[in-house]
């Protein structure tokens, strides 16, 4: 992990095109400003892993029934 010190209104530049920069802040909050191309998906940590949970929870039936299928097929 790289650990950069930042203050209000400095930036960090991630490969040419993503922009972090830092707005404001108070007390124990950063407020942080990102700018970045429209194909960069940019989340929270925890709706990130929320998103990930739940897409992990959509396709396990799916596989379930997958292979539930083959091993029909086999058995025929």
């Amino acid at each position: 992990m790289l650990v950069l010190g930042r203050k209000k209104g400095e930036s960090i530049v991630i490969q040419d095109n993503i922009e972090i920069t830092i707005l404001s802040v108070e007390g124990d909050t950063v407020k942080v400003g990102i700018s970045a191309p429209r194909h960069v998906d940019i989340f929270r940590q925890e709706v990130y892993l929320s998103i990930k949970e739940s897409n992990k929870e959509s396709a396990a039936p799916a596989t379930s029934s997958l292979n539930n299928l083959i091993n029909r097929l086999k058995s025929k």
